[in-house]
């Protein structure tokens, strides 16, 4: 329920541009992403699941939670975190240069693909 209240939201703030924000999302099978199935009945956003135990069809998701692991190591409980810690790390990860965006930052190919975007509006 948390992950689609997260969705939700996203989908208020991003609202008219929702569909060439998020054009696909991959994720895997936990629980947690159950109802995400439910986005494409709402929107034209693609939901991929990975095969099971095949964290390479998800690279790039895995690298980054690689990263959140050296700050919430796996088994920790997120409630132990503040919501100024969870936004530290979400900080520092998409300000970190990564090789597969040629050195540049998430945040900053994030920011670039928005700009191109709602000028094409």
């Amino acid at each position: 329920a948390s992950v689609m209240q997260a969705f939700q939201m996203l989908q208020k703030q991003y609202s008219e541009h929702w569909n060439d924000i998020f054009k696909t999302i991959a994720t895997d099978n936990g629980s947690e992403f159950a109802n995400l199935a439910n986005l494409e009945q709402v929107s034209k956003t693609l939901i991929y699941y990975a095969h099971p135990y095949t964290s390479c069809d998800k690279g790039t998701v895995e690298r980054h939670n690689g990263l959140i692991r050296r700050f919430i190591p796996k088994g920790d409980c997120i409630n132990n975190y503040s919501l100024q810690q969870i936004i530290d790390i979400e900080t520092w990860c998409n300000s970190l240069p990564r090789k597969i965006l040629a050195y540049h930052t998430p945040d900053e190919i994030f920011e670039r693909e928005l700009d191109l975007i709602y000028q094409a509006a």
